[in-house]
């Protein structure tokens, strides 16, 4: 069962596949089996993006499966989520998709204080191989820096 303040759903590789610029909470129309789903703290959004449709901006791919128990309707498990923002933030990101070609990635779903869902987006740009790679060589040194100075000290 997840608490409010709590993640639901966490979007690891995000940070590793894209450079975040910045980073949006905004609320996410859900039906009652989905919200079901997310508490008990299933849910997959590794593959998910944001994007617009139709004036206004959606959760796409996002897997959030059936509830367990039999329900009477069960929910479709990959339809698009409507992102619930103000007109003036929704502006801004959909003009930075469109002009600057960046994406807007979800980086995790989790219930607010007052047990409402939420999703925190990252406006992102990718990043390319070597990115990747020094990323890595840079994490992988400050481990081994760490571990030289808590033996030596």
């Amino acid at each position: 069962m997840v608490l409010p303040g709590h993640v639901a759903a966490q979007n690891r590789r995000a940070r590793h596949e894209y450079f975040i610029v910045s980073e949006v909470e905004a609320g996410i129309m859900l039906v009652g089996t989905e919200v079901k789903s997310l508490r008990v703290g299933k849910g997959n959004i590794n593959e998910a993006f944001a994007g617009p449709m139709q004036g206004e901006l959606f959760l796409f791919n996002a897997y959030i499966p059936e509830y367990q128990s039999k329900m009477p309707f069960p929910h479709e498990t990959r339809r698009p989520r409507k992102l619930l923002l103000h007109k003036r933030e929704m502006a801004k990101l959909m003009s930075a998709i469109t002009k600057d070609g960046m994406t807007l990635v979800p980086l995790d779903i989790h219930f607010g204080q007052r047990g409402i869902a939420k999703i925190q987006l990252g406006l992102a740009k990718g990043k390319k191989l070597h990115d990747k790679r020094e990323a890595i060589k840079e994490r992988d040194w400050n481990r081994d820096k760490a571990r030289l100075m808590r033996d030596k000290g």
